[in-house]
């Protein structure tokens, strides 16, 4: 009888003479590394919120006096960007900032959406297997080699084609920008179709719809959600980009218009501020860009939220 406990001890890995652990051990330490990891979920968002609200505060802070100073319409309305006359007003960036990133927006959505529709539902594999690495090749590409292809091969192009005295305008920044957010609106697109039920497919399919019809009916509106979400990020990468558009737009404070040198919001920025001086008029006004561009990405995304929030209840 002895030496049948003892073997079974050994099964079941205890010595002689040790009792077995207690279940409730076992569940105090779970519940206390689930009550850590909870605790660090927490943190990490709090984490998060800390540098937005942080973010927000200095952009405040460093902005209002500008505004302050220049007087707020005068600021988000004046035409009339000149460092040496102390003239400081902001309409030419804003309005070239929403036509440029609207243009993207037009230009780069269609395609993005129907070559998610073509990878996801109509390309064979072969093929798949070829474009989708050339679209993620497109994301890792930098901004700096978008901005150098466009000013020695889009440019001259434009200027060219179009007869202009220079080619660095408008046109060939929104042409760069539809370009850079292509592969966000086709990854998450792709992404948000490939998640779509089949058997919505194969009940529209069954009632006498076509593929085609199936695609856009059915399987678009059931994945707009994911599709909305491409969008945003797109417009988000398009208002937020600076370099490549510094080397294609032209950087002159204009009033917008497609065949001119234009200056955007964010190249606006990058330009004066090495060379602005600390305390100065001009710097303040420069950090009273990032606020308007700020609070301009938070309207739009809150915009496009609430639109979708709509949609879902309807």
């Amino acid at each position: 009888m002895k030496q049948a406990v003892l073997s079974a001890g050994r099964v079941f890995g205890l010595k002689a003479g040790t009792p077995p652990r207690p279940r409730s051990l076992k569940r105090v330490s779970g519940r206390a590394l689930e009550r850590m990891m909870q605790l660090l979920f927490v943190l990490c968002g709090l984490v998060a919120v800390g540098f937005v609200l942080l973010i927000i505060v200095y952009l405040v802070l460093s902005g209002i006096p500008a505004i302050r100073k220049i007087g707020l319409l005068d600021f988000l309305f004046g035409r009339t960007w000149a460092v040496g006359q102390d003239q400081y007003g902001i309409l030419p960036l804003i309005l070239t900032s929403v036509y440029g990133t609207a243009g993207a927006i037009v230009l780069g959505v269609p395609i993005g959406f129907f070559t998610a529709v073509f990878l996801s539902k109509v390309a064979p594999k072969p093929l798949v297997n070829l474009v989708r690495p050339a679209v993620s090749l497109l994301a890792g590409i930098p901004s700096v080699v978008y901005g150098l292809v466009g000013m020695c091969v889009l440019v001259p192009a434009l200027r060219s084609w179009l007869n202009l005295p220079a080619g660095d305008s408008l046109l060939a920044a929104t042409i760069v920008l539809a370009v850079m957010i292509l592969p966000s609106i086709i990854n998450l697109s792709e992404t948000a179709l490939e998640a779509v039920p089949r058997e919505y497919e194969e009940a529209s399919l069954a009632l006498g719809a076509t593929e085609l019809e199936t695609y856009f009916r059915v399987s678009a509106p059931a994945a707009k959600s994911g599709i909305a979400a491409a969008v945003v990020l797109g417009i988000g990468r398009a208002i937020g980009e600076a370099m490549a558009i510094m080397m294609v737009a032209g950087n002159v404070a204009n009033m917008p218009a497609l065949t001119q040198s234009v200056r955007f919001l964010t190249t606006g920025i990058s330009i004066e501020l090495n060379y602005s001086q600390d305390g100065s008029l001009q710097r303040q006004a420069l950090f009273s860009i990032g606020l308007v561009l700020f609070l301009f990405i938070m309207l739009i995304n809150a915009f496009l939220n609430l639109v979708l929030k709509r949609d879902k209840e309807g």
